[in-house]
């Protein structure tokens, strides 16, 4: 039996009370949907080091692993070729300013920032999302109403 593959992600707040989110180019394995920012863990990697080596490749913005906080998790069910294991973490302190890197850039990538409506109202939308990233979308959603 394969272990889960253990993969991490960061809903990014800024002072506005709103979230970053990134739409996968369209070339890659779920294109052209939005989902959080993060990645695979790698052997030896702790999570929140991951998500911190992630953020600054796909985004470009260095985040110091004290400065994620857990919030919640998804897991794909046993019908999965692989077994999947989601972490999300929230961010408030980070350096730097998201961009989608030139050479992750690819047909149709981009980042957006929602507040909890337009989170909301992305995450309820058929095709929008990745399955395994709805339920954390509700998560935060109910994190930035609690902040604004």
């Amino acid at each position: 039996m394969n272990l889960p593959l253990l993969v991490v992600a960061a809903a990014l707040i800024d002072e506005r009370a709103r979230v970053l989110v990134q739409r996968r180019p369209d070339a890659k394995e779920h294109g052209g949907l939005w989902e959080f920012p993060g990645g695979k863990v790698e052997r030896g990697e702790t999570p929140d080091a991951a998500l911190a080596r992630e953020l600054a490749e796909e985004l470009g913005i260095d985040v110091a692993p004290q400065h994620l906080e857990p919030v919640t998790f998804a897991a794909s069910g046993a019908a999965a070729q692989r077994a999947v294991v989601l972490l999300l973490y929230a961010c408030r302190d980070w350096t730097g300013t998201p961009l989608v890197p030139a050479c992750d850039a690819g047909e149709g990538a981009a980042i957006a920032w929602h507040d909890a409506q337009s989170l909301s109202s992305l995450a309820l939308a058929p095709g929008t999302m990745p399955p395994l990233d709805v339920p954390l979308a509700n998560a935060v959603v109910t994190m930035l109403k609690s902040l604004g």
